[in-house]
């Protein structure tokens, strides 16, 4: 009955709807939640770091609850991202629109692009195809390729583009890692199809059909809604993924792995990545604030996800941390110190 609270999972979207349903100031309701109250409430839930025994691992691994509460977000995703087109188009009013897209977006990033990283670490095609489609509407379907061959090979290096400089701004860092990352994946893609003696014109070449998926999308949008709408779904999808790469410039934020004598990184540890365990930010987002874990062992389930010991821990959860970092002086003020003693920075 405990893992129940990962139902809380689908809070956001539930917000989302209940308040693009309602209309006026309620659009803004899933704005609220996430970035007010979701906040508050992890001040006051107090903060775990339980681990699993052997035999509660295997349990929670074979437990197909886990498994359903990520195929779920297919229906809710895009059935918001409609259901916010379909409502936009019976409204002038620019607090309503800006509200509604808000909403939509935070729910397009953490119930689509959040739960479809999830699901690219799988081996399953079923898993990795779900996890492309849940990057469709938020156009970012390149990310599955980056993140899964280039981020975690380079996480904590210059060479990532999901790894935030030390005083490097959130607006800066948006710029690089957009481009860097899209401009990554088709260096893999290509690296990819050269080791397997393909042509760029080839069925293997990935980058090609994400293209033509994310053209074909915006022209179902377009046929069904109009230029004006497609515009404003693009305006979504903008927003969700530069929501993404505001987690990532937090998970990251001026760790470095250290060059060995032969001239290669040291292997990925715990250290390299921010750690939270604010409870409510946990199950919120299936355990990404476990991020170390994550990247110690890429293919572990988010279910079994564990704090561990030799990791760097936010002293905000997730919300409060991206709502500091819109705030360059504030964020510095804070993390830099954090950052200096633990990479042992002389300024």
């Amino acid at each position: 009955m405990k893992d129940l609270k990962y139902l809380m999972s689908y809070s956001i979207a539930l917000m989302a709807f209940i308040g693009i349903s309602l209309g006026g100031f309620y659009n803004y309701l899933a704005v609220i939640f996430t970035f007010i109250f979701i906040p508050i409430l992890e001040t006051i839930v107090k903060k775990s770091d339980e681990e699993y025994t052997e035999e509660e691992k295997k349990s929670r691994l074979l437990d197909p609850f886990f498994d359903l509460l990520l195929y779920l977000n297919l229906p809710i995703v895009f059935g918001i991202f409609f259901f916010s087109i379909d409502k936009l188009a019976f409204t002038s009013s620019v607090s309503d629109i800006i509200g509604i897209i808000l909403s939509a977006s935070i729910v397009m990033a953490t119930n689509g692009i959040n739960v479809g990283h999830e699901l690219g670490h799988r081996k399953s095609i079923i898993a990795r195809t779900c996890s492309k489609l849940l990057y469709l509407p938020c156009q970012y379907m390149h990310f599955y390729i980056e993140h899964n061959f280039g981020h975690h090979i380079n996480v904590a290096t210059p060479e990532d583009p999901a790894t935030a400089r030390y005083k490097q701004t959130l607006y800066s860092f948006w710029v690089t890692s957009v481009i860097r990352t899209y401009i990554s994946a088709w260096k893999i893609q290509l690296k990819l199809l050269k080791v397997s003696k393909r042509d760029f014109f080839s069925i293997k070449n990935d980058m090609i059909f994400y293209t033509l998926f994310q053209i074909s999308f915006l022209a179902f949008v377009y046929y069904i809604f109009g230029l004006y709408l497609t515009l404003l779904s693009i305006l979504m999808s903008v927003i969700s993924f530069l929501f993404l790469e505001t987690i990532n410039y937090v998970e990251h934020y001026g760790l470095l792995r250290k060059k060995e004598p032969s001239g290669r990184y040291e292997r990925v540890k715990p250290h390299h990545s921010w750690n939270s365990n604010h409870t409510i930010g946990r199950i919120v987002l299936y355990e990404l604030t476990r991020h170390s874990d994550h990247h110690f062992k890429s293919s572990k389930k988010y279910q079994v996800l564990e704090s561990l010991d030799d990791c760097p821990h936010l002293p905000y959860g997730y919300p409060t941390s991206i709502l500091l970092s819109f705030i360059p002086p504030l964020w510095f003020s804070i993390m830099n110190p954090l950052v200096k003693n633990h990479m042992g920075y002389s300024d």
